[in-house]
């Protein structure tokens, strides 16, 4: 699968990666910011702004994007139902249970609601992820 590195439509990665990374900027501070604060139990407080607040998301959607981008190609997808299907597994299948499955510690006061505004927005994510990219293939 690695192999399919060479093969990768890189505009489409940078697009599709973009697009990710705009969705979470306005997921977590314009349409969910008052909600995301309740799940973290800071709903009374401005949220810290630091650089690894910013990179450290836009690296791991980086990631998710360049991996999706491989087992599109890998598992030879071409249109946007088989983009939906992979999305739907890749989003709930890891990203939304493996969202929920941090969420659960002591750290995080209201988990479930975490797991549902973090998960949804990786679900989402790799939909239009999926669909850039297979768009552009």
């Amino acid at each position: 699968m690695i192999s399919q590195l060479t093969h990768l439509n890189w505009i489409s990665i940078l697009l599709a990666f973009v697009a990710y990374v705009m969705l979470g900027a306005l997921w977590f501070t314009l349409f969910f910011s008052k909600q995301y604060k309740i799940s973290l139990g800071r709903d009374n407080e401005t949220l810290q702004n630091k650089p690894i607040f910013i990179v450290g998301p836009a690296l791991c959607s980086l990631v998710i994007t360049v991996a999706s981008a491989v087992l599109i190609y890998a598992l030879n997808i071409q249109s946007f139902a088989g983009a939906f299907k992979f999305s739907m597994l890749v989003g709930i299948g890891y990203l939304f249970s493996n969202t929920v499955n941090i969420a659960i510690n002591p750290n995080i006061p209201r988990p479930g609601l975490y797991g549902i505004i973090s998960g949804t927005y990786h679900v989402v994510g790799i939909m239009m992820v999926s669909f850039i990219l297979t768009a552009m293939k």
